[in-house]
């Protein structure tokens, strides 16, 4: 349908006559006002009176606003993601106001001056693992991007923390190609096994399937790098790197098993899906924590270098790799999937039966 001018409209408003239809045909819930909490106006703050009611099914395809009085002839949008369960989160609504209140600068924020000249081996070592996350990170922008237009307008509210979650991925993949070429030691190397992890994600055949493998274990392995970095870095510069980044990553991955929870409350029968999703991902997982390009590098931060790293190289690696098990686990408890019984890492590695045996 192609709209056109109303002629007599535009005759009628040349001579001062106004329609008014929209004053006063609507059933708009007049007087209904939204109180600021003690932080300011936020979302929850919003959700009241039938505004506040997100519909199971969404009754039509279009970007008119929740709640609002919308025409019958309005155009079909083609979304394809049409139901609550398929992208809600009971904590979405928190996770954006957190979300746009915590955005900082990498340009900004980082003392990029202070960053001292380190030895060779544990320059390439940060440089290496600031590929790593430089590569991995836009995924989870790229991921979402893809989606957002297919989940209906009824669900708003999770379709703007998505957008928060692109420019937070943004920002990191920003931030860590910055230090791997402030301080002298470039780019490294990028692996095949890794961009094999990404393409898994990004050609999921479903919003199920992606979230799953990105916010439940992607983002959840990255989160521990996160940490991991954090606690190894050679300066202060670098850890308040990994600390800005972690309190981004962790709300994403919040998003993604709250999400993985109330998908399952609302049906249980899908919890088979997701032990496929997540068996496809961890065959990757074993090789992602057995490749030199991505453990290595910590190995030799934690150590303060080459020769040190022999010999705690076990060590490290066993603890990495028990640290990303024992949380990816948590998470999967937490969203109501029992993963403990169905995990197929190779239990013969120390580091994996270790998690599978904490609690």
């Amino acid at each position: 349908m192609t709209s056109t001018p109303d002629i007599t409209y535009a005759e009628k408003l040349a001579k001062g006559e106004l329609d008014l239809g929209w004053l006063r045909n609507v059933s708009s819930e007049w007087g209904v006002r939204a109180k600021p909490s003690k932080i300011g106006l936020t979302l929850r703050d919003i959700a009241i009176g039938s505004y506040g009611i997100i519909p199971d099914v969404a009754p039509r395809k279009t970007m008119a606003p929740r709640g609002s009085d919308v025409d019958s002839d309005v155009p079909d949008m083609g979304y394809t993601i049409n139901t609550k369960a398929e992208v809600w989160s009971e904590n979405v609504m928190e996770l954006y106001e957190e979300a746009v209140s915590r955005q900082w600068s990498a340009t900004r924020d980082i003392a990029w001056g202070d960053i001292p000249e380190l030895s060779p081996d544990l320059e390439h070592a940060m440089s290496q693992l600031c590929t790593l996350l430089s590569e991995v990170e836009m995924v989870a922008a790229d991921f979402p991007a893809k989606w957002l237009w297919r989940i209906n307008h009824d669900y708003v509210e999770t379709k703007m923390f998505l957008c928060t979650q692109c420019m937070d991925e943004a920002r990191h993949t920003e931030v860590f190609r910055k230090r791997a070429l402030v301080n002298g030691g470039g780019l490294g190397k990028a692996k095949a096994v890794v961009e094999e992890f990404l393409k898994l994600i990004l050609d999921a055949s479903s919003y199920d399937e992606g979230s799953a493998l990105m916010h439940l274990l992607g983002e959840g392995i990255v989160l521990s790098l996160f940490r991991a970095g954090e606690l190894i870095s050679p300066s202060p510069v670098e850890k308040q790197i990994f600390r800005l980044c972690m309190q981004d990553e962790a709300r994403h991955v919040a998003y993604g098993t709250m999400h993985l929870k109330y998908r399952l409350q609302n049906d249980p029968s899908l919890a088979e899906d997701f032990h496929a999703f997540l068996d496809r991902g961890e065959e990757i997982m074993t090789t992602l924590l057995s490749t030199p390009e991505v453990v290595e590098p910590i190995i030799v931060l934690a150590a303060g270098g080459v020769e040190q790293a022999a010999e705690i190289g076990a060590a490290a690696t066993g603890m990495l790799g028990q640290r990303v098990v024992e949380e990816y686990l948590q998470r999967c408890e937490r969203a109501g999937l029992d993963r403990r019984s169905r995990l197929t890492l190779p239990t013969d590695l120390d580091w994996v039966s270790q998690a599978l045996a904490s609690k």
